[in-house]
């Protein structure tokens, strides 16, 4: 069983199709969304329609999911990602917002967990940003893989055999092997809104079979990307990010 993950679309409808077409090449029989659906970009409605559509996909809610739901929330963004909730409420049908409302905050499916921010404590957002606040994950999961987004730079976190969490950063297109006698965090990267000076879409795919998990990164038309956010009126900035990939 191949299963693609993906994390942080951030409402970039070209960089989805493009790892989506990827992953189903690559064999993907199953697809998990980490969160973080909507926001920054300029295709809000249209992601979560396509993200819907896929059968038997598991999909968690981002802070910026949560943030369309919930009013008094938004202020917990800052300023930036705060004015494109509001355009994004505006641009989203009453049934696309109960979506994003109706998404769990974590899901765990046999050895496997799934969570947009940390497993310790969903609701608060963490980012995962060092060993220790993985190791808080790994314990709070209770699994054996667990796989997150909201960080928006690519990284994998394991136990070593003195029982300590260490990190690794991946190579883009090699497999990694992650035998079930460790456990391993994954933080995916982002597929919509890379932040590591990359702008290539990030997603994972997972082979549960071979033990192994690989990084990719994928090239799409950011240039469109980029001009239908200075469309839709969006913050500048915004369209920057993605042009240089943070």
């Amino acid at each position: 069983m191949r299963i693609a993950i993906l994390a942080d679309i951030h409402a970039n409808l070209a960089a989805l199709e493009a790892c989506l077409g990827h992953a189903r090449e690559q064999g993907a029989e199953r697809f998990v969304f980490l969160g973080d659906l909507v926001g920054y970009g300029p295709d809000p409605g249209q992601v979560i329609d396509v993200i819907r559509a896929i059968p038997d996909a598991v999909v968690v809610k981002g802070n910026h999911d949560e943030a369309v739901e919930v009013e008094p929330k938004t202020r917990d963004l800052n300023d930036l990602a705060y004015a494109v909730v509001v355009w994004t409420r505006s641009a989203l049908s009453t049934e696309q917002r109960a979506f994003l409302a109706s998404l769990p905050l974590i899901v765990r499916q046999d050895d496997q967990c799934f969570v947009h921010a940390s497993a310790e404590r969903p609701e608060r957002w963490e980012y995962l940003a060092n060993a220790a606040a993985a190791e808080r994950s790994l314990d709070a999961a209770g699994r054996t893989y667990v796989f997150s987004g909201h960080v928006h730079d690519p990284m994998l976190y394991f136990t070593t055999p003195a029982g300590k969490t260490a990190a690794f950063r991946p190579t883009p297109g090699s497999p990694v092997p992650v035998s079930q006698r460790r456990r391993w965090l994954a933080i995916v990267g982002s597929l919509g809104q890379p932040r590591d000076g990359n702008p290539k879409a990030a997603y994972v795919l997972f082979d549960r079979s071979a033990e192994s998990v690989t990084f990719f990164r994928l090239s799409y038309d950011t240039a469109a990307t980029a001009a239908r956010i200075r469309a839709a009126g969006l913050p500048d900035v915004l369209a920057e990010r993605l042009e240089r990939g943070g």
